[in-house]
């Protein structure tokens, strides 16, 4: 049997998004084995073929720092030297840089597999240790970030052509990534995948003739769009449409607070604080509609998991979400910065019947299932391993 691969999953803090998470999990059932390093922000369970060299604390951060610098020092002597002289090249403080590499020089996995774009720069010496690098795709890092900070982009072109494999959440995103020389061969898109068997489809059932409950998801940032969610909540109310909006995660945001107030429909909308995912699930359940605003997203996993579950989704066209939802077949579709095109579809959906939403929301299930699935998202990330290892992965 061969050796199991070792991938290096790095996002910098353990646990971390749902997502990662979930692909963690997954490729370790697999046969993969994986490797976490970073901060340890929480009581980790054991699990089998995941390793951990985390620390949460400077105490920990010390015991990282003797214990790999004296096993470095005793079996890979060279390498250490090696390191070192990249780290005093830096001009980051040199003792946090060695708490950070050294366990995964040490541990030398077969691919190291960044989660955050923006944080290329300081891996991309693994490769001098023939360490394969993968960097995932995400929305903001992609879409907006080296718009932004024009260092950023300089870096991107500079370093995307040495980069082994990229991983995409959208093709959209793969598209994007190309503009800062990230050869189109070398970018996989692999959708986020979800554990359907944990997520049962369960459609409300939708009266048209009761208030129309409507949820948005996520912290308050320009990029979620939320302004034009708000004025859309204050067009359908000008034209006597009862409703109830929920903003989940925004409760002591300034600007919304101020925009919520200033409308005749202030009564009906609700912001909450940010909430655990038992109860964001039970609140996406009990909704007529989830709406994402969104001016950019990948691909807005609250969006897969709402389809999932049964409650038929207004998206924006932002980012991938046009690769998910199909206007008026399994959703609705909608331009960015257009609170008219979210009001009328609003107004679509008020004048549905019980048949036509389930037929949806079916839909749309069906979607997560042929698309989103979490298998399918670890046997396409394990294939896109092999492509970049050139080998077999381990049965």
């Amino acid at each position: 049997m061969s050796k199991p691969i070792k991938i290096a999953i790095y996002s910098g803090q353990v646990p971390s998004t749902t997502f990662i998470e979930r692909l963690v999990i997954g490729l370790a059932s697999s046969g993969l084995y994986i490797y976490r390093f970073g901060l340890q922000k929480e009581k980790i369970k054991s699990s089998n073929n995941i390793f951990y060299s985390t620390y949460s604390n400077k105490l920990g951060k010390l015991f990282i720092l003797f214990k790999y610098s004296v096993l470095l020092r005793l079996f890979k002597s060279h390498d250490k030297k090696k390191l070192d002289v990249f780290i005093e090249t830096q001009s980051l403080n040199s003792m946090l840089l060695k708490v950070k590499y050294y366990p995964v020089l040490y541990h030398r996995p077969d691919i190291f597999h960044l989660q955050w774009a923006k944080s290329i720069a300081d891996w991309i010496w693994v490769q001098e240790f023939g360490i394969k690098l993968i960097v995932s795709l995400r929305g903001a890092h992609i879409n907006y970030s080296p718009i932004a900070n024009t260092e950023l982009a300089a870096l991107y072109r500079n370093v995307f052509p040495k980069v082994d494999g990229f991983h995409a959440v959208s093709n959209a995103i793969a598209k994007e990534a190309r503009k800062y020389n990230a050869f189109k061969e070398k970018i996989k898109t692999i959708y986020s995948g979800l554990d359907l068997e944990q997520i049962n489809f369960n459609p409300k059932t939708f009266d048209s003739n009761t208030p129309t409950n409507i949820i948005s998801i996520g912290r308050a940032h320009w990029k979620k769009g939320y302004s034009y969610a708000l004025d859309a909540m204050n067009l359908i109310d000008e034209e006597k449409i009862d409703f109830n909006y929920t903003i989940v995660g925004v409760k002591n945001n300034e600007e919304l607070l101020y925009k919520r107030s200033q409308l005749n429909c202030r009564n009906k909308i609700n912001f909450t604080d940010k909430l655990d995912f038992s109860e964001v699930k039970d609140l996406v359940k009990n909704a007529d509609a989830l709406l994402l605003s969104s001016i950019e997203e990948g691909i807005a996993n609250v969006v897969l998991e709402a389809m999932a579950l049964g409650t038929l989704v207004i998206s924006t066209t932002c980012g991938g979400m046009s690769e998910v939802i199909e206007n008026s077949k399994n959703g609705f579709l909608v331009p960015i910065r257009n609170s008219k095109a979210i009001a009328d579809a609003i107004k679509q959906i008020k004048k549905i019947s019980k048949e036509d939403y389930i037929s949806l929301t079916k839909a749309a299930r069906d979607t997560v299932e042929e698309k989103h699935n979490q298998d399918f998202m670890i046997s396409g990330m394990k294939s896109f391993y092999q492509s970049v290892l050139k080998e077999k992965l381990c049965e």
